[in-house]
């Protein structure tokens, strides 16, 4: 570890820009905290993500940040140079991360060696290469490299983690028992969108026919979540559906009162986007519905997850809106994904 990172009194984390990142970035956070215990760390992060890390013990200060507009950036930097951090890492790969760090008085920055970066940065690792682009590999190991190479001993396989404060698990108590939701019930969670873009969302038939099936089979409760602007595919899900489904997304729940309704669920069916990383570390068991994304990014962790997707020429493609007929999407039958629900149920009852 460089003498400047092992001095450092006041330390600055530019967490991801996606919510999954953030998750499978935890393990380091939770390394930084325990080999800094007096240090004070700081975290930079989207304003909408904050909720993400509310109730964790892994920052002293957390700064949110809009990444987009000359004015935004500049707040985020008077806000930075107001903490006076000593050493910044940065996890985006992005010069804007670098410069608001530079700018904002850090004069040790460290993150990976990537483009014209390698150049600007204090040190780093230099990211595995394939083909002229990023090698693909979990996440949440690349997020651990960074911080083996910067001396941390972080766990051979790490698991993120979330925390939840007193207030947002009252919080949560308080939203479930108004949605009717008995302590004992099972209760099974759906997640239709996808803040990526449309190319990753199941249909919503789809879901529709499948809360269905799972309501014929199991006496449980259907909860249906979504984010900003996803209302009308919850609407068009709880229109098509005969299941009784409660649909949550009218009320507008944060990222943060979002872990205790995931960490209830018994299984979550998702699209590859946020909350999947959530049931992830809460130990809740997931379907994932993969399409246009590279299931190595998210390899790991995968106990009590049933990835499940159709290997076509055209995928992965990693375009937000899809060019042709959405068949990665389209072509996974519901009948498929509920027979893995009641797989994956049976085996986590059974362990």
């Amino acid at each position: 570890m460089s003498d400047d990172l092992k001095n450092a009194q006041r330390i600055l984390i530019r967490c991801p820009n996606w919510v999954g990142d953030i998750v499978m970035a935890t393990p380091l956070f939770e390394c930084f905290r325990k080999s800094f215990p007096r240090a004070e760390m700081i975290a930079v992060v989207r304003s909408y993500a904050r909720g993400i890390l509310e109730g964790s013990p892994w920052f002293d200060h957390v700064i949110g940040c809009r990444d987009k507009g000359t004015a935004n950036f500049f707040e985020t930097v008077r806000r930075i140079r107001a903490l006076r951090p000593d050493a910044a890492v940065l996890l985006p790969n992005s010069l804007r991360s670098y410069f608001s760090a530079r700018l904002g008085g850090v004069r040790s920055i460290y993150g990976y060696k990537w483009q014209m970066r390698r150049f600007l940065v204090t040190d780093g690792p230099t990211p595995m290469m394939e083909n002229g682009v990023f090698k693909p590999r979990p996440m949440v190991e690349y997020y651990a490299e960074l911080g083996r190479f910067l001396g941390l001993a972080m766990p051979e396989h790490p698991k993120p983690k979330l925390y939840l404060s007193d207030e947002v698990e009252e919080k949560g108590r308080r939203r479930l028992e108004g949605y009717g939701v008995a302590a004992d019930e099972m209760v099974i969670g759906l997640n239709p969108g996808a803040s990526f873009g449309s190319s990753k969302c199941w249909p919503a038939d789809h879901f529709a026919r499948l809360a269905e099936l799972i309501e014929e089979v199991f006496d449980c409760r259907i909860l249906l979540f979504g984010g900003p602007g996803e209302e009308p595919i919850a609407e068009a899900i709880v229109s098509a559906s005969q299941a009784k489904i409660v649909n949550t997304v009218p009320d507008r729940i944060d990222l943060a009162e979002l872990k205790p309704l995931i960490r209830r669920c018994d299984l979550l069916v998702t699209n590859d986007t946020g909350p999947r990383h959530y049931a992830v570390a809460f130990d809740v068991p997931v379907v994932v519905l993969m399409g246009p994304t590279n299931p190595l990014y998210t390899a790991a962790n995968l106990e009590k997850t049933r990835v499940i997707r159709n290997e076509l020429e055209c995928a992965p493609c990693h375009k937000k809106v899809c060019p042709t007929d959405h068949r990665c999407m389209e072509g996974i039958p519901p009948e498929r994904v509920f027979d893995e629900v009641v797989s994956l149920l049976k085996e986590n009852r059974l362990s």
